[in-house]
């Protein structure tokens, strides 16, 4: 196997029912692939519950292995991503949502294609949404896909394996939940090669969705900002 390292990053917002399973089920199958090296890199994302303590908790009895960092207040989704991807040490960075709506084994069927591609691309194969999330995941996915011209099925699947290499020249600009699209549109733009896969998506059992119907105009005002900045400066980094 060409890669032989990984950091998988947690973002986290108030979900003290879900981090501790969410990390140790990630470690578990890390740990088992049977790499060189790896870690999980948890972020809180200025919860208000007991994620932080639980995280510190686990980040204590395993240092080598499990990270946290802390922001302080809440900088959003994709704030929460780049800690991670900025903090993360390895040749592969792998991210998951921390609500368990997804199987972390099944990162195991991405490395294979990440052989060959620089960005594996996990979509649901049937999600377990409310429908007016479904309806405006839809609505949003088709038309990131026609300005973007991204020949992805699910934009926004929080299942997603990228080689190193991609975030030295992908900068992350967006706040909330636009940045899944920012991410492959940027890596469009400078020529990273993608793939997908089909992963499972499972009812959400404990804590609450951050996701409102309320964030579509600002979502939308990230979309035109981020569609301005790629077609308006010459190729290097955004």
């Amino acid at each position: 196997m060409q890669f032989q390292t990984i950091s998988a990053v947690l973002p986290a917002f108030n979900e003290e029912e879900n981090i501790e399973t969410a990390t140790k089920r990630t470690a578990d199958v890390l740990r088992e692939l049977g790499l060189k090296d790896w870690e999980v890199i948890i972020v809180d994302d200025g919860s208000v519950d007991r994620t932080a303590e639980i995280a510190n908790r686990l980040a204590a009895e395993d240092p080598s292995h499990i990270r946290v960092f802390h922001h302080e207040p809440n900088r959003g989704y994709a704030g929460a991503l780049k800690t991670g991807f900025n903090a993360a040490r390895h040749q592969l960075l792998f991210f998951t949502d921390s609500d368990l709506q997804f199987d972390v084994r099944e990162i195991r069927n991405m490395l294979p294609l990440i052989e060959s591609a620089d960005i594996v691309c996990g979509f649901r194969i049937y999600r377990f949404d409310h429908l007016t999330r479904l309806v405006l995941s839809w609505g949003f996915n088709l038309l990131v896909r026609t300005m973007f011209r991204i020949n992805v099925r699910d934009i926004d699947c929080a299942f997603k394996l990228f080689r190193r290499q991609v975030f030295d020249e992908v900068v992350i600009e967006s706040k909330k939940f636009f940045v899944n699209a920012e991410v492959l549109a940027k890596a469009k733009y400078f020529g990273f090669s993608l793939a997908e896969i089909g992963v499972r998506h499972y009812p959400r059992v404990a804590g609450r969705s951050t996701v409102r119907p309320s964030h579509i105009l600002s979502t939308l005002r990230e979309l035109a900002r981020i569609w301005i900045n790629i077609h308006s400066k010459p190729r290097g980094k955004h």
